[in-house]
């Protein structure tokens, strides 16, 4: 074979070696954020539920501080009259 065959040859193989090593290295780069951008979104779905839980409590405690306000006004007014 000619030496410029060779010498393609060896281009070849270099270049696809080469492009090859750049998408392998590409799709381990993009995997690793989509694991953490998954981590991520775990963490704000967790924190979401959390404050629904918060929410639901809160509304209960509230409306037992209703029932407790609405209790002391009443023993006032036998208090008072």
């Amino acid at each position: 074979m000619p030496t410029e065959v060779v010498v393609a040859l060896i281009t070849l193989v270099g270049s696809g070696v080469g492009s090859l090593a750049g998408v392998i290295v590409s799709a381990k780069l993009t995997t690793y954020r989509l694991e953490q951008l998954e981590k991520k979104v775990d963490k704000h779905n967790t924190v979401i539920e959390r404050t629904y839980k918060l929410e639901e409590i809160e509304a209960v405690i509230q409306e037992q501080i209703r029932v407790a306000n609405h209790r002391i006004a009443d023993l006032e007014k036998q208090m008072e009259g």
